[in-house]
């Protein structure tokens, strides 16, 4: 059962979440119950999906013996060479699940969400090679962090730390009270999201659209519509299942971060991946640009700082590319993406120095407008229906 696709799956959750919600009302710990909810989410997510079981019980072991070893390694020594091998270990599952199918090798192993697990054990690796996260990890715990049902499919995408807190404290009645509002909250504008307004786009605008013989539109005209409406269905669909994922999450007592944030009210595109899925731009930001930019510096290997940033940007959307397939439509779609970056950067310092665009409300919402038509052409690539 895919998460938050169908109704009865609301209904299941519904009806689990039931005593978490009694027991947050008064004050109580739920912690050991919300745990149990997790395994038998999971067994009803996998239930049609053998090999998808076994691959997420063998991955979780394998991720389980990367961190603690690691953890427990990182106590003693701190050997760059470990530290990389560790990582890639951590990564290896999610690569060969992405290389497989370009190789003519389909559902030998991988299973849902296993992108997002990936993420949140590399971040635990990384997190302990810097010192962040020093104390001991407990096993139970990390299964549940890793495992935590609501987010297992596509995010958002939560940090070690930041879990471990929402998952010791006890909310009082309160402060469960108003987690509770904001959980219904986020459901429900889940629900007009997802359910409503991406329905309605994908049945009666993209369904008909770049060409249909019963919407007689120039190829142009048709591709562009199917751009703009393809962009917003986009945003609706994910930021609908976001919502989802976070209000039910808000009922089990976790903050998970949010993940949208108007991101078509962006000003420049930087100001965008600060808005759009910001749990898995940021997760790059950390991970894969700081690191390289930080690393580049450390090795005196590149003089010009720019010259490093602007490859610390190609190397991130290159990976963002290659993480969502191994297709032309994301390369090109992550390439255009480090341009867009690229250009802003150099735009910025140029006009800082020239005073060529002022900042005023004129100015920000031509900003908006422009940015927009940028993000929607990089959505039309991502797409897939330029290479058609």
């Amino acid at each position: 059962m895919i998460p938050y696709e169908k109704f009865v799956f609301f209904l299941i959750i519904a009806i689990l979440l039931l005593p978490t919600i009694i027991m947050g009302l008064k004050g109580k710990q739920s912690r050991s119950y919300n745990m149990v909810i997790t395994v038998i989410m999971l067994a009803i997510i996998f239930a049609n999906s053998l090999m998808g079981i076994v691959s997420l019980i063998v991955y979780t072991i394998w991720q389980v013996l990367l961190v603690k070893g690691y953890a427990t390694y990182r106590q003693k020594e701190n050997k760059t060479s470990i530290f990389v091998w560790a990582v890639v270990g951590s990564i290896l599952p999610l690569a060969l699940v992405k290389i497989f199918p370009f190789l003519g090798i389909n559902h030998l192993i991988g299973f849902l969400g296993i992108s997002y697990l990936t993420f949140k054990a590399v971040q635990m690796i990384m997190e302990i090679r810097d010192g962040l996260i020093k104390n001991d990890i407990p096993l139970k715990d990390f299964l549940y962090f890793l495992l935590f049902f609501p987010t297992i499919s596509s995010g958002p995408i939560d940090r070690w730390r930041r879990f471990q807190k929402d998952n010791v404290a006890v909310p009082t009645k309160e402060q469960y009270y108003e987690l509770l509002y904001l959980g219904i909250n986020k459901i429900f504008k889940g629900f007009l999201y997802k359910f409503i307004i991406a329905y309605l786009l994908h049945h009666y605008l993209i369904s008909y659209l770049p060409s249909n013989p019963y919407v007689p539109l120039s190829p142009l005209l048709g591709n562009i519509m199917y751009m703009y409406s393809y962009s917003l269905y986009l945003f609706f669909d994910f930021a609908g299942y976001s919502a989802f994922a976070i209000g039910v999450s808000y009922l089990m007592g976790i903050k998970t971060p949010e993940n949208f944030n108007a991101p078509f009210i962006s000003r420049n595109i930087k100001d965008f991946w600060n808005r759009w899925h910001m749990t898995l731009s940021f997760w790059f930001r950390d991970y894969v640009y700081m690191r390289f930019v930080l690393w580049m510096t450390k090795k005196k290997w590149i003089r010009d700082r720019y010259t490093t940033s602007n490859i610390g940007y190609t190397l991130l959307f290159l990976i963002m590319g290659f993480w969502h397939g191994i297709a032309v439509q994301y390369i090109v779609y992550g390439l255009y993406m480090a341009a867009l970056m690229i250009g802003f950067d150099y735009f910025d310092r140029w006009n800082r120095k020239h005073k060529f665009w002022p900042k005023n409300k004129v100015t920000h919402v031509i900003s908006v407008i422009i940015t927009f038509h940028f993000v929607c052409f990089g959505l039309y690539i991502f797409s897939g229906q330029l290479f058609r």
